[in-house]
């Protein structure tokens, strides 16, 4: 079936104004001014979105999509996350990964689980590895796992300033950060370490100290998180000017303290003039959101969702901050970091993943490889056992 979407307000993130796009299997194949003349014999599905925006599918850079926790025992894992919980969210591709529990959940099930998403319509990718050092792979090393196995392009969440961590060395972080990048040499893959930042007062020293000294890139180490608190994002920002990219956490309301929300962090950064390419943000979707006390004993629990980044981008826009702005944290830039070809960009020839905002910015419809997974604001696809009757 060919869809031909008619007076879109245009994102590609960047505000291009009303086109029509014409979408064939699972590709964007024209974008004009003018309506395209199409043969009456063909199949096209037509859309008339009246002018409301149309932005590229979300990407989720850090879901848990096998689910996380476990931080108090086993009824304390999350379950996996469910197809229509990343579409309503207007996520069209993820990106998995593994957190504390890196032993009763493994490289084996998060592979399994990205290509179950894409079974379901989803693009989705993942990482090798989990919080501890030496890491949990599929094929005994990082480099294999990149190079072997399709859905993984890098490390992470590798835990660094955290009592959960294992406390890696700075020579034990290198040699993981210099397997992650030959490793994303030999395939085009991404390549990177995607580092969890915990609560620990020695912030991102080891992440300087391995940018300073090293003659491994800039752009492999990659700290999530950073907003967690205030001092940790300060540094974050000093980070960027050694051209490492970070990456905020849309923490729920609740969780926000003694940190920033993802909103106050993007305005901050955005204020602060620094390269707005070097920005991300993420769910934590599916995984938990505890806190700790100074014994290390858990004293909150939540559940990160990937629903948090379209209520960020509406607060945000509240704040009238413009959404071409706003977009590429989100769309473009995530993308480019982890090199995923045809993503994050609504232009010819690149993949027809989508989102049609309403008029107070929240997802109205969700088109995820070609194919409607949201229309009107409810899931029109769902996830194999979404689709299983009481």
């Amino acid at each position: 079936m060919f869809h031909l979407i008619k007076n879109a307000n245009l994102f590609s993130p960047e505000a291009v104004g009303l086109r029509h796009l014409l979408i064939a299997g699972e590709r964007i194949i024209h974008i004009d001014t003018e309506v395209p003349t199409l043969d009456d014999r063909l199949d096209v599905e037509i859309i008339d979105v009246e002018g409301a925006s149309v932005v590229p599918g979300f990407i989720d850079g850090h879901a848990h999509i096998t689910g996380g926790g476990g931080e108090s025992g086993p009824s304390s894992r999350v379950p996996p996350v469910k197809l229509s919980e990343f579409t309503l969210a207007g996520v069209t591709s993820v990106v998995g990964l593994l957190g504390t529990d890196d032993i009763t959940r493994n490289t084996q099930t998060l592979v399994t689980q990205a290509y179950g998403l894409r079974e379901e319509g989803l693009s989705a990718w993942c990482y090798t590895g989990g919080y501890h050092y030496p890491l949990t792979t599929l094929t005994g090393n990082v480099r294999s796992d990149i190079a072997f196995i399709d859905p993984v392009i890098g490390v992470g969440e590798l835990a660094i300033s955290d009592h959960r961590s294992s406390q890696p060395t700075l020579d034990e972080f290198l040699r993981v950060a210099g397997d992650a990048h030959v490793g994303g040499l030999m395939t085009g893959k991404a390549g990177i370490v995607h580092c969890h930042m915990g609560d620990g007062g020695r912030g991102l020293d080891l992440l300087r100290r391995a940018v300073e000294i090293s003659e491994i890139p800039a752009r492999v180490f990659n700290p999530t998180h950073v907003n967690r608190n205030k001092p940790l994002f300060a540094e974050a920002l000093e980070l960027t000017k050694l051209g490492c990219r970070i990456d905020l956490t849309a923490f729920p309301k609740e969780h926000v303290e003694p940190g920033l929300s993802a909103a106050e962090a993007f305005i901050a950064y955005r204020e602060g003039g620094y390269p707005a390419e070097l920005l991300t943000m993420s769910s934590d979707g599916g995984g938990c959101l505890p806190a700790f006390n100074s014994e290390g004993e858990l004293t909150r629990m939540g559940v990160g969702t990937s629903s948090i980044l379209p209520e960020t981008l509406g607060e945000l826009a509240g704040h009238n901050v413009p959404l071409e702005e706003i977009l590429p944290c989100l769309t473009s830039n995530v993308a480019h970091l982890l090199r995923l070809s045809g993503k994050g960009r609504l232009e010819k020839g690149f993949d027809a993943d989508l989102v049609v905002l309403d008029q107070t910015h929240k997802v109205s419809h969700v088109m995820a490889r070609g194919k409607w997974h949201v229309r009107d604001s409810a899931p029109v696809i769902l996830g194999t056992y979404e689709n299983l009757k009481d």
